[in-house]
């Protein structure tokens, strides 16, 4: 059984492709180099020539020291770029690879010069304050198109968060709430101090009120219910119509004294009813007997099991109907938010002092993260270039800058060819004005 080979898994993993725009830089660099060396290789032609011909053709001195001047620039400048990137030749000369050997300092260098040009407070006040950001973004919310956008974006982060949480950690959120805030404290007087406020205010004579007009009506649709509720009571020896007379004497006084309850604002059983409420709202309060019973109900209605089941049916509810509601476009919450977003755009469109005072706020809450977070913003630059490769940081900035670079090397083969054409020429003229 064949075992695998070192050398096949030492293999450093393949470079991952170039993007479009980087490969497109790539192709115009290969384009830019090879249009240099073409003119290095013409101008080395026609040094050759001239040289060969100078002889027969004086003239062609001129050329030839032109075309000499030209490759003496090219070459020079081919050195100059090629030593930013990589060793010319391979040869390890100093000062050559700069930005491989360099890697880590040009990254702190740009770091710190970020740091010091782009992130100080003026700066960034200053560009803050100019663009108006808050009358910007007033202007594009209030468009009707951008706001329905943003409660899409809303709506849509909105369920993602929903579904993200954990219900049992949200259940038990709710729960510990509740104990908290609803177990917790004694029920008894709080119950006394808000009884007792409705009663002096008068606002039970509502409830009152409404429990009368429901005992009437009762009372007029079921007259059947006081069917022998007195009769039966009644000595068995009576005649039957004795106890039907009875049982109709009964309900017809109970019908009339209901309504006469109704009628008479300071009737007796309401004064009675006033001063009860008011005895049990004060007895909520201070009686510790009291007291104590409501907390002993408050216990049983609500223990430990129901307050869970509790939680879990109102988280589940809430989450479902928020669910639905995002869902839908055309629902209240949706509407609710697009009218919101709306009503902030005009508000920061049109409300200049508004605008003002949030466009300060931002000023000043920037000039305070750069204060306090300037150098570890700026230091995720050098962080990032010391992570990087040295062959592939070369090949980034190569990439990006290597075309216009490529222009030295032309502009060195034609400014050198002019070079060696005027030396030649001056030193010729030396020639024939001062015979040497």
């Amino acid at each position: 059984m064949a075992t695998p080979s070192l050398t096949t898994s030492a293999r450093p993993a393949p470079k991952a492709p170039l993007s479009a725009p980087d490969e497109a830089r790539r192709i115009a660099l290969v384009g830019m180099k090879r249009l240099a060396l073409g003119l290095l290789l013409t101008m080395a032609v026609i040094f050759a020539v001239s040289f060969a011909l100078e002889d027969r053709y004086p003239w062609l001195e001129y050329v030839r020291a032109a075309a000499e001047g030209g490759m003496v620039g090219a070459i020079a400048d081919w050195f100059a770029v090629t030593a930013l990137f990589r060793y010319p030749l391979g040869l390890r000369i100093p000062h050559t690879n700069i930005i491989a050997n360099r890697k880590d300092e040009i990254g702190a260098s740009l770091g710190e010069f970020v740091e010091s040009n782009f992130l100080s407070d003026a700066v960034v006040r200053g560009k803050l304050e100019s663009i108006g950001i808050s009358r910007r973004l007033g202007a594009w919310l209030v468009q009707p198109v951008n706001a329905e956008r943003l409660t899409d974006e809303i709506a849509h982060a909105g369920s993602g968060l929903l579904d993200l949480l954990s219900d049992d950690d949200i259940k038990d959120l709710l729960e510990g709430v509740a104990r908290e805030h609803l177990l917790a404290p004694k029920w008894g007087q709080s119950l006394g101090r808000l009884g007792e406020h409705l009663v002096a205010s008068g606002r039970h004579h509502a409830a009152v009120d409404l429990l009368l007009d429901k005992a009437q009506s009762w009372l007029e649709s079921h007259p059947e219910a006081f069917g022998q509720a007195v009769s039966t009571r009644l000595p068995r020896w009576l005649p039957g119509f004795v106890g039907e007379m009875v049982d109709d004497k009964a309900y017809r006084e109970v019908l009339a004294f209901v309504s006469t309850v109704q009628a008479e604002p300071e009737h007796p059983l309401r004064e009675a009813i006033d001063r009860y409420l008011a005895e049990l709202m004060s007895d909520l309060q201070h009686d510790d007997t009291m007291i104590e019973r409501v907390e002993v109900l408050k216990l049983d209605l609500v223990n430990n099991a129901k307050l869970r089941e509790f939680a879990g049916d109102a988280w589940e509810s809430l989450k479902e109907s928020l669910l639905i509601a995002l869902a839908d476009p055309d629902s209240a919450v949706r509407r609710g938010i697009t009218s919101t977003v709306l009503d902030v755009g005009g508000r920061l469109s049109g409300d200049e002092s508004l605008g003002t005072r949030i466009d300060r706020w931002l000023a000043d809450a920037a000039g305070y993260v750069l204060q306090k977070y300037r150098h570890e913003i700026a230091g995720v630059i050098t962080e990032t270039v010391e992570r990087w490769d040295p062959a592939e940081t070369t090949e980034k900035i190569e990439l990006q800058v290597g075309k216009d670079l490529q222009f030295i090397r032309i502009n060195g083969t034609v400014v050198g060819a002019l070079a060696g054409l005027l030396i030649f020429a001056v030193a010729q003229g030396a020639v024939v004005l001062f015979g040497l």
